[in-house]
């Protein structure tokens, strides 16, 4: 199978990361995986990746403030924030692209991710944009 792209997932809980690791890479993506939010934070500026996938409760940085400091450092990157709440306050998917909370399979998990990758691509490869449609511009544009 070819790489499909590179995730950039974080998640403290060893076996979820472990199990979603597996998963993803089987679908043809690299997995950058990392289990202190702290760390990811020095990581995700020497690395480069097409999506950044984060857990919503971590120690030290919730998944949506490292979701802040990935957009202001890769303004272009989206953010997956998985949680295991339903829904969140707005304030806390500002700097994110989707939430996906309570009940959502690994199916769409997967579709999401491989969507936002093919949006950050198309957007990158569509000469047909003025230089200055960003992405979540461009998403506004499809719909």
């Amino acid at each position: 199978m070819g790489n499909h792209g590179t995730i950039f997932y974080v998640d403290d809980n060893p076996k979820s990361r472990r199990l979603l690791t597996n998963v993803i890479r089987s679908c043809g993506f690299d997995v950058l995986s990392i289990g202190d939010p702290i760390e990811a934070v020095s990581r995700m500026k020497k690395s480069s990746f097409d999506l950044a996938l984060l857990d919503y409760q971590m120690p030290h940085l919730t998944g949506s403030e490292l979701a802040q400091r990935i957009k202001s450092a890769k303004p272009d990157t989206p953010i997956v924030l998985i949680s295991g709440f339903s829904a969140l306050p707005p304030f806390e998917l500002n700097f994110v692209d989707a939430h996906l909370g309570r009940g959502v399979t690994l199916d769409e998990l997967l579709d999401t991710i491989r969507s936002l990758i093919h949006s950050k691509t198309a957007v990158k490869t569509n000469p047909f944009l003025p230089p200055t449609t960003s992405t979540a511009e461009y998403q506004q544009l499809l719909r």
